[in-house]
């Protein structure tokens, strides 16, 4: 164990790196902080969902800054169109040849600012990127770098000029973060900090290098899983695709990102193994926004973290030697 002790040792240092230099912008939500770094280190993409004005945009500016990565950002517009995501080829006059351009998705951190405002054509240029870290230009694959990380934001209450997001996009986010409003401290620190026209997010420095996160994200499956945690997180699953309230329940795809997240979370915190609280924790981050509500569900206004709270209430938690 003490291998793996020297492990989470390591990535606790690198998360606690991380989460200061973003808190030199983001003031009052470590909790928020400490979820996006599980997403980070996991290599999982994340989308931060909530309303205008609560800092959605500047939290994955920070993240992306404070990470030694090629960083582009890209704002998503109704007129968008694949080829202004993923690149093109064109035409040189002067050599007489075809060359390629790569569009901004050929970063390590991408930030797709405002992901439902662009089309569903536009939407799934993205599916294969995130899940192969690849994309496919005329018949041509190109391999992404690594890592590759997609950083979206979206404004879930606007519905003009926007386009919900398909369930198969949805699916690949990891994990999906809600900022909330800051309180009444917060807020005043946040004016003493920002109450000038300086935006401070363009002044972090990167504090941990690409091969450091490669490094930390190998690290994370040495973190042990417990069998019979194994067993109980694949109950939670299982019990989303039995409830009635659900049309659609979590995939493979999530039970994966589930598994992956409690390790890194595990980490984060010190430990070098998994913990009950740690499944339930990131199951409320993971789990919801991979469900489909049933129509009955919906006319009833329940929505799908209550339910998955409801849910981890149903299944019993294992009793630990």
């Amino acid at each position: 164990m003490q291998t793996d002790q020297a492990a989470t040792t390591h990535l606790g240092d690198i998360a606690s790196r991380l989460q200061q230099n973003v808190e030199r912008v983001i003031v009052g939500k470590s909790g928020v902080i400490e979820s996006v770094l599980v997403a980070v280190l996991s290599q999982g993409h994340i989308l931060i969902e909530d309303v205008p004005g609560i800092g959605k945009t500047t939290l994955a500016r920070s993240i992306a800054r404070s990470l030694g990565c090629s960083f582009k950002r890209i704002q998503f517009t109704p007129d968008l169109i694949p080829a202004d995501l993923v690149g093109i080829n064109f035409y040189n006059q002067r050599s007489g040849e075809f060359e390629f351009r790569p569009g901004p998705i050929n970063a390590q951190i991408l930030l797709a600012d405002e992901v439902n405002r662009a089309t569903p054509r536009t939407q799934s240029a993205l599916l294969e990127a995130m899940e192969e870290r690849q994309v496919t230009i005329e018949g041509q694959t190109l391999q992404l770098p690594r890592p590759f990380l997609v950083l979206a934001t979206e404004n879930p209450i606007e519905l003009e000029g926007t386009f919900p997001l398909p369930e198969a996009q949805l699916d690949r986010f990891m994990l999906r973060i809600r900022l909330g409003y800051p309180d009444e401290r917060a807020e005043e620190e946040i004016l003493e900090r920002h109450g000038s026209s300086a935006r401070e997010e363009t002044g972090l420095d990167a504090v941990v290098s690409t091969e450091e996160l490669l490094k930390a994200s190998a690290e994370i499956d040495r973190v042990h899983f417990e069998p019979v945690l194994r067993r109980y997180m694949l109950e939670i699953v299982q019990a989303t695709r039995r409830h009635s309230a659900f049309t659609l329940g979590a995939s493979p795809r999530g039970s994966i990102a589930l598994f992956r997240a409690s390790r890194a979370l595990a980490a984060l915190r010190g430990r070098a193994f998994v913990l009950p609280d740690d499944i339930k924790e990131m199951a409320m981050l993971v789990l919801p926004h991979r469900l489909i509500l049933s129509s009955q569900a919906r006319l009833r206004g329940r929505g799908s973290d209550a339910l998955v709270e409801e849910v981890l209430e149903g299944v019993p938690v294992p009793v630990m030697e």
